[in-house]
């Protein structure tokens, strides 16, 4: 099964409260985006966000330049019903991020695991590919990953663990490390899932 194909049979087959990864509160997310110091104006593209509601607490929190991206329609019909009417005030796109041409530059990029399912070098480089060409420069990197020790398989697919050292391995001949934090993410199942989060800053020559 390709990689499409696998995000909407899970979204088809579950109800987006059900999901591993979902939130209630996106916290860490939020906190972060709002160390960047961008200004409400900002555009921020949250990478993978599916149905999750990074999106709903963006625009209550007053940020107007708001997309999601996701592989799965699934997903991101559940997150348009969700919004009723204020869907219209978000862009949506349906692509892998690996492949993903954006229609302008942003000033946020946010993937909350989805880097981390990228187990093979060329779908990195490619990851990486379309982050340089979609954020501009001066622009904030925000990913979250599975943290050493932390789970090894999601969704019954194999993930890639990191933490900073791992991280600026990937993205550190472009992007300045400005923080990390941990979170124990507790699913709705009840299990703990250990993250890391990076925060880096796309240098200006770049």
């Amino acid at each position: 099964m390709d990689r499409k194909s696998h995000w909407e049979q899970v979204y088809r087959n579950k109800s987006p409260l059900e999901v591993s990864w979902y939130q209630a509160e996106p916290t860490q997310s939020l906190a972060l985006i709002e160390a960047t110091g961008c200004t409400p104006d900002a555009s921020i593209i949250d990478v993978g966000g599916g149905a999750s509601v990074l999106v709903d607490r963006l625009l209550v929190s007053g940020y107007s330049q708001v997309a999601v991206l996701d592989i799965a329609g699934t997903a991101l019909e559940h997150a348009r019903s969700r919004l009723g009417v204020h869907a219209t005030e978000v862009e949506w796109y349906e692509s892998d991020a690996t492949e993903f041409t954006a229609p302008h530059a942003f000033d946020i990029w946010h993937d909350r695991a989805v880097f981390h399912f990228l187990t093979s070098a060329e779908d990195r480089l490619r990851y990486r590919d379309v982050l340089i060409r979609t954020l501009r420069p001066g622009g904030h990197f925000i990913v979250a990953a599975f943290a050493i020790g932390g789970p090894d398989h999601c969704s019954g697919l194999e993930i890639v663990q990191y933490d900073a050292k791992r991280i600026l391995e990937q993205f550190g001949s472009v992007f300045d490390l400005i923080e990390s934090r941990e979170e124990s993410h507790r699913t709705p199942g009840g299990m703990i899932q250990r993250f890391g989060y990076f925060r880096l800053l796309r240098r200006v020559e770049h």
